[in-house]
């Protein structure tokens, strides 16, 4: 997570470099979220049915790809290729659902919501620890050796990996109900509270992909020093562990649908006052600090509310289909930032529709229910 969250900083020197408008990058940007979201499902059923392992050796490989070709990508097909695709299925390998799936089974339900929020925090920890190190980087020795010098970081991913190893034996799974994965996945569609969580989380795609790939650009163009943009950024990671484990925290305690409306609120209002404020660098860490606070708080209320509803079984899954909503308002996030501005000149549309849809998110969260389904007899597990 901490390697791709800094990519934005690459928008500017690529786009000088060749000579793209915003919209080229923004678009691969757009494209890797879009792959990461729409592989999730598959990715996450193979991790559910053989194990998260060789499913996170073979994301820090693509990874590795992704990144090394890089700097060879000179025009926006070759871009859309490397960081788009290689990257954006080497993330629905190795973060977010892959992970949380291999969690969910592996403690107990009265203890899930807060180790969730770990794993949510960790997260946000390479974020935090990331950015600095990658702007530097690309501000010392340039933007085509920070992206080998990533490539290779990745690799720490390979070993890492066999820590991950489960075991399906655990108490709390004993007599779990078993079910084929397309029985949950009909069972998930038709669940009014599993559509609703799916089309809210679409909603906090988009808000942090255009944040993460256009804030560095957007505050440059109100004449902010570059290094702004790099303590903002750490800030939102820095801040996120702590939203990320009180969103844990605060799962296991209250209604977490109620938690994840509120949250989608509170973005809308971060994001209204600081646009109205007066820029300053000030400004700007008050806003990262807050947005920070709320920006992944909402991953493990989501996972959780899913393994609440459906179980352990098939998590990885079901959280899939609905991290794929996640990535399409990731893909419009990043994509629509950089249309926008290169027909306005400015981000204030997309400024406008991610205050909107935060409220939209709230509404949709607020009649979720969270009890388990009562199945009326078992299926067979295929």
């Amino acid at each position: 997570m901490g390697i791709r969250h800094p990519f934005g900083f690459f928008l500017q020197p690529m786009s000088k470099e060749f000579g793209w408008p915003r919209e080229t990058f923004s678009f691969a940007m757009a494209l890797s979220n879009l792959m990461w979201g729409a592989t999730q499902p598959f990715v996450g059923m193979i991790a559910d049915r053989m194990g998260a392992v060789k499913v996170v050796v073979i994301g820090a490989l693509l990874y590795m790809a992704g990144l090394a070709l890089m700097p060879v990508s000179s025009s926006g097909l070759l871009l859309s290729l490397s960081a788009g695709v290689l990257v954006g299925v080497a993330l629905s390998c190795t973060t977010f659902t892959t992970i949380y799936g291999v969690v969910g089974r592996s403690v107990p339900p009265e203890r899930r919501s807060q180790a969730l929020g770990i794993v949510g925090a960790a997260g946000s920890f390479g974020q935090f620890l990331m950015v600095p190190i990658e702007q530097s980087m690309i501000s010392s020795i340039g933007w085509q050796s920070s992206a080998l010098i990533l490539a290779v970081m990745a690799f720490a991913m390979v070993p890492l990996a066999f820590g991950l190893r489960e075991s399906r034996d655990h108490a709390h799974l004993a007599n779990q109900f078993r079910q084929s994965a397309r029985s949950a996945m009909n069972e998930a569609f038709r669940n009014s509270s599993f559509v609703l969580l799916t089309a809210g989380f679409f909603v906090c795609g988009f808000q942090l992909v255009f944040i993460g790939v256009h804030l560095p650009s957007y505050l440059r163009d109100n004449g902010m020093a570059p290094q702004v943009a790099v303590i903002a950024l750490a800030l939102i990671g820095l801040f996120n562990i702590f939203g990320t484990l009180l969103a844990g925290q605060l799962g296991s305690r209250f209604p977490k649908r109620y938690l994840l409306s509120a949250i989608y609120v509170a973005r809308s209002v971060v994001t209204v006052l600081f646009l109205l404020a007066p820029i300053s660098p000030w400004s700007v860490y008050l806003y990262a600090a807050a947005t920070g606070l709320l920006w992944l708080s909402t991953v493990p209320l989501t996972n959780g509310i899913i393994a609440q509803i459906f179980g352990t079984q098939y998590m990885s899954m079901l959280g899939g289909f609905v991290f794929f909503s996640h990535q399409i308002g990731s893909f419009l996030g990043a994509w629509l930032g950089g249309l926008f501005y290169d027909r306005l000149g400015n981000y204030n549309v997309v400024w406008g529709l991610s205050i909107a849809l935060g409220l939209v998110a709230a509404i949709l969260n607020w009649p979720i229910k969270e009890h388990a389904i009562v199945r009326a007899q078992p299926a067979l597990a295929v």
